[in-house]
């Protein structure tokens, strides 16, 4: 008997170990991907074999599935013919040294940059929610709401009443929600008095794990407003108060949001027209019609779209692109910082070419291990030259950049691999001076109230601390 279970816990030992090389085998034939995530993923699999396969299986690749990108690229190339069909806005014209950014941006998002919109930056979620009440309450024709999460709190609530007053006009409602991030809401009482009240709530990426879709996890992380096709909102506010009643402890959750009003609302309206027509197959045709006119005195704006259906690593090489454009002054703002290699040397080397590089993150994370990960990085940051301040009111949730005082960008993106690779997101690039100081004041309002990270003090920090943060590090590329 002794012998026999011998001879099974070699087997079992034997047939762990052929699943380990397998899988670590997998890890290396992957499409083309970053060495620090294989290596990760290989200390993963390799170190803790039960749980590593798993979520590797799980989690180990960007798959959106053959059906779904087959249908994402059909849908795609039907809005941006059905909007060309339409009628296009002229591009706006821009300096030279910005023209390759747009270029840019045409590549990666199919969009863009188009003049005369007048923006208004909302820092103040109930300031915002007013905003957009009284918006939902002079729209006539159609009122287009993509939000992540959707609380039924005093906020969700008071924009609920505002959908239900113009469904009760005749106004068409649509609400496309993040299935995860908002699955509470999908749930609730609300949401049954909202259809009730002829407002159309549909569940954006439902979880179904089935074999042409193996990555269960993609998440529609864009806030999206359109309305009558002439308004529109896009940042990093989610559809609930400040109060945020699903991490209260953190709370209050500190965002940025742009209200537009312009040509470039159309684009906002083509991502929206998309994650609707791929969830529901209603394609929203005559809403593609709609152009606001451009505004008196408007800017410059270029929405830029992107998920795990983009090409060429798309937010990855936006951000690494405005960075490269800094000549005097750079300032990011995010409330999870795991960037990619690219991204971190490109910001190392801005600080290193005598850029001002300023990076604020809150100083307590809703996800320890996120915030574990991003203090790995503090120290090579500081020893280049980037300064590292520490949000202390709360959670700062605003996703921003300045470049020299002269561009912007306002973003539903966090500076971490899961809204570089995974998620669906929103990017806002604005080409004008005079927004891109008013997102600065913006930003110094967050430094004022943050603490800077003294390199010094850091170095001295325990040797348990410091292994954690290596630790946590190590996994950032999987993160």
């Amino acid at each position: 008997m002794d012998a026999l279970a011998g001879w099974e816990q070699t087997l079992a030992f034997a047939a762990l170990l052929a699943l380990q090389l397998l899988v670590a085998a997998l890890v290396l034939v992957r499409r083309p991907q970053r060495q620090s995530s294989a290596l990760a993923w290989l200390v993963v699999v390799l170190l803790v074999p039960g749980v590593g396969i798993a979520a590797f299986f799980l989690f180990g690749d960007v798959r959106t599935g053959k059906r779904r990108r087959r249908r994402h690229r059909e849908i795609v190339q039907r809005v941006h013919a059905l909007a060309r069909r339409r009628g296009s806005p002229r591009a706006a014209e821009l300096p030279d040294d910005y023209r390759p950014l747009a270029n840019l941006g045409y590549v990666i998002g199919e969009s863009e940059p188009q003049a005369g919109n007048r923006l208004e930056l909302h820092a103040d979620t109930e300031r915002l929610t007013q905003a957009i009440v009284a918006d939902l309450d002079a729209a006539r024709a159609h009122a287009h709401l993509l939000t992540y999460i959707f609380l039924a709190d005093e906020t969700g609530r008071a924009v609920a009443a505002a959908l239900l007053r113009a469904a009760a006009r005749g106004v068409a409602c649509r609400l496309l929600v993040d299935a995860i991030g908002s699955k509470r809401f999908l749930r609730s009482a609300l949401r049954r008095e909202l259809e009730q009240g002829g407002v159309r709530v549909v569940a954006a990426l439902p979880t179904r794990l089935h074999l042409d879709r193996a990555r269960f996890d993609l998440r529609n992380h864009r806030k999206i407003i359109v309305l009558d096709g002439a308004l529109g909102y896009t940042g990093s506010h989610n559809l609930a108060a400040a109060s945020f009643a699903l991490k209260p402890e953190f709370a209050p959750w500190v965002d940025a949001t742009v209200r537009i009003h312009g040509p470039a609302v159309r684009d906002l309206q083509e991502l929206f027209v998309q994650d609707w027509y791929m969830e529901t197959g209603e394609t929203l045709e005559d809403c593609l019609a709609l152009v606001a006119p451009p505004q008196a005195d408007g800017v410059a704006v270029q929405v830029i779209g992107t998920g795990p259906d983009s090409r060429h690593e798309a937010v990855v090489r936006l951000l690494q692109a405005s960075f490269h454009l800094a000549r005097e002054e750079l300032i990011l703002t995010t409330p999870y910082f795991v960037p990619d290699e690219g991204t971190f040397d490109a910001l190392l080397t801005a600080a290193e070419r005598g850029v001002r590089t300023v990076l604020v993150v809150p100083r307590r994370n809703d996800s320890r291990l996120v915030a574990a990960a991003s203090k790995s990085l503090y120290e090579p940051l500081m020893e280049s030259g980037v300064e590292i301040h520490e949000f202390e009111r709360g959670l700062l949730h605003a996703k921003t950049i300045t470049v020299d005082r002269r561009l912007a960008v306002v973003s539903t993106a966090n500076l971490d691999r899961r809204s570089f690779e995974i998620n669906y997101e929103a990017s806002l690039v604005v080409y004008d001076e005079d927004f891109a100081n008013r997102l600065r004041f913006l930003q110094r309002s967050y430094l004022q109230v943050s603490r800077r990270v003294d390199a010094s003090e850091w170095s001295r920090r325990s040797s348990t601390r410091k292994i954690l943060h290596n630790a946590a590090g190590i996994l950032a590329p999987i993160l």
